[in-house]
């Protein structure tokens, strides 16, 4: 069992303070969007060994039996298959979605044949992975998250009163579902001279009116002033306004187009860089792609609870192998959580203090450190504060189906 260096990423919409305040940390006063935890190949965690400091990813491909145990290695080959993160979000991130496992396969295939290569700008699929994701709020989360219902995307259209939404109101409401979504979204990621201003201008002045989409608007205003001149802001008008409650979580599967507005949280994913981007961004969005990947339904985003599992876990289960994600709550005087082996875990503790012990030593944990135990390892928890439990799963029993609260808690469009 190794505690973990890891880096955090600057990227520039990361909090100033929210990492720093969590860690214990003075802050440096740029951005501290994320701190990485596994072995991703670009900023892969550092454990101390025999021979000083090491990059886990280097670690795993010395002795993947060891590392990752032999069903891992079997089902992922000799690598970490799952990326844990602290995320803290200041500013709107990019729309974006994921591929599945087959249109990576088949993207990432195809454009090897092309001879693109694997780090160009307009590259769009990077590996052959897929990249479901999940996010547990640890403070009040705000994000955007799959398509509103097209007869209440119509509605906040026509709030705005910008004529040249009329048409697209009228398509969402006449057309099916999968229809109207796909016509609008894609008219929307190339939109006419003029639309985006005037729309910007619009959203503006709805957000400062009260009314019926007034939060929503407000949130839109938001990404307008982060993303001057984006028209991303046209596709996210279209995305549902969700907020977590801290201990509440989103998994986001493949073709969900999203965006993180603001807060902080723990991050798991499957260990892949494949983001097709929607908008609000630089980087380069290939609409004819997106138009095969993105999903276009309107289901209402669940928002998971955890539910108990074994050993005193809190578990947020999540519908792929590639990743497991549990909450412990140690206490003083009580017995200790006794966590098997048999694959890799990352233990991140986010609050008080705990105390990881395998049997050859013990880690303390204090908010913000982390734990990398082997799959030759068990561990024992004990302390007096709040873990995060990252490792490989399974499809989730019948026993830890967790209870979702439905849109209870969508801001504004609550269908």
């Amino acid at each position: 069992m190794d505690l973990l260096h890891n880096t955090v990423q600057p990227y520039a919409w990361g909090s100033r303070t929210a990492l720093p305040e969590l860690m214990g940390t003075p802050p440096t006063g740029a951005p501290q969007a994320e701190l990485w935890m596994g072995a991703h190949a670009a900023a892969p965690s550092r454990v101390r060994r025999r021979h000083g400091p090491e990059p886990l990813d280097r670690i795993i491909a010395r002795d993947p039996l060891r590392e990752l145990g032999a069903p891992v290695l079997r089902r992922f080959g000799a690598r970490l298959p799952f990326l844990l993160k602290l995320l803290a979000a200041d500013a709107p991130l990019s729309v974006q979605v994921h591929p599945d496992s087959a249109q990576a396969e088949a993207g990432y295939r195809r454009e090897n044949a092309l001879g693109v290569p694997v780090d160009a700008p307009h590259r769009t699929y990077r590996d052959p992975h897929h990249k479901p994701e999940m996010i547990v709020a640890l403070t009040p989360f705000r994000g955007l998250c799959g398509f509103r219902a097209p007869s209440r995307c119509a509605d906040l259209l026509d709030a705005l009163g910008v004529p040249e939404l009329r048409g697209h109101a009228d398509a969402l409401r006449a057309e099916p579902e999968e229809t109207a979504l796909a016509r609008v979204f894609t008219a929307f990621l190339d939109p006419p001279a003029g639309l985006l201003a005037a729309v910007t201008g619009a959203v503006a002045a709805a957000a400062d009116r009260p009314g019926r989409h007034h939060a929503d608007l407000r949130a839109y205003a938001e990404i307008a002033r982060a993303h001057p001149g984006d028209a991303g802001l046209l596709p996210a008008l279209m995305l549902r306004h969700i907020e977590l409650r801290p201990g509440e979580a989103l998994y986001l599967g493949a073709g969900v187009p999203h965006a993180y507005l603001a807060g902080l949280g723990v991050e798991i994913m499957a260990s892949s860089d494949n983001v097709l981007r929607c908008g609000l961004t630089s980087k380069h969005v290939d609409a004819v792609e997106l138009a095969a990947v993105v999903a276009f339904e309107a289901p209402p985003p669940r928002v998971l609870v955890p539910r108990e599992g074994a050993a005193g876990e809190q578990v947020y289960p999540a519908p792929v192998d590639d990743f497991r994600l549990s909450r412990l709550r140690p206490r003083p005087g009580e017995p200790p959580l006794l966590l098997p082996g048999g694959a890799p875990q990352i233990l991140l503790c986010t609050e008080g203090g705990a105390r990881a012990e395998g049997p050859d030593g013990a880690v303390p944990l204090r908010p913000g450190g982390s734990a990398y135990v082997p799959a030759a390892e068990g561990v024992r928890v004990t302390g007096d504060g709040t873990v995060f439990r990252a490792t490989v799963g399974l499809p989730p029993a019948a026993s830890e189906q967790a209870p979702a609260r439905g849109t209870g808690n969508e801001t504004g469009d609550r269908t």
